[in-house]
């Protein structure tokens, strides 16, 4: 089990040894997303060999106050969030999600990756495997909207995403976290 926010998660990844690097992804504002100017971080592979890695990734993200988790898949329409940052840790399966909006690159993430998208980036699953999982989370468990690029949602939507603070820790690695100085 996830120690705490102030340990993350290094104990599980041999001690004091420095958190992987995330891939990093800065989407561009399409106008009918906004993006972000804050990267989207890819963990490839973190989540170790667990009897459930739902429950593992539940309970980390918990401890890293990554809360108001939900289990289910990926929405399968391009939409995006304005009131807050969101943590997709896939226990099963495989997928291909959009990111960016409509014309935005594909990625494939398997069970162990964890995607970790800044508000305002547009995302959406293209396709999955039949075993498809995933644990959402949000910092500070805030309440999440869902806007799709509609005319009309800007620039209100602008304006909630700036007001979002960066969040106080990485939702694997607690403040150990590169999340924080990625993002600052």
């Amino acid at each position: 089990m996830p120690a705490s926010v102030e340990g993350g998660l290094l104990g599980c990844f041999g001690g004091m040894a420095p958190p992987p690097t995330p891939a990093q992804f800065v989407l561009p504002d399409t106008g009918a997303f906004p993006n972000s100017r804050l990267p989207v971080l890819l963990y490839r592979g973190v989540v170790p060999p667990t009897p459930n890695p739902a429950d593992w990734l539940e309970q980390t993200f918990i401890v890293n106050n990554w809360t108001n988790n939900w289990r289910n898949g990926i929405l399968t329409y391009p939409h995006y969030h304005s009131t807050t940052h969101e943590v997709l840790g896939i226990y099963a399966g495989s997928a291909t999600l959009q990111l960016g909006g409509e014309s935005g690159p594909l990625i494939d993430v398997q069970a162990g990756d964890v995607l970790v998208l800044p508000a305002g980036v547009g995302h959406c699953n293209r396709r999955q495997s039949g075993d498809f999982g995933v644990v959402g989370g949000y910092p500070d468990g805030r309440d999440w909207d869902l806007l799709r690029g509609r005319a009309g949602e800007r620039p209100a939507a602008d304006q909630a995403i700036a007001r979002l603070p960066i969040p106080d820790s990485d939702p694997l690695f607690g403040l150990q976290g590169p999340l924080m100085p990625i993002w600052k």
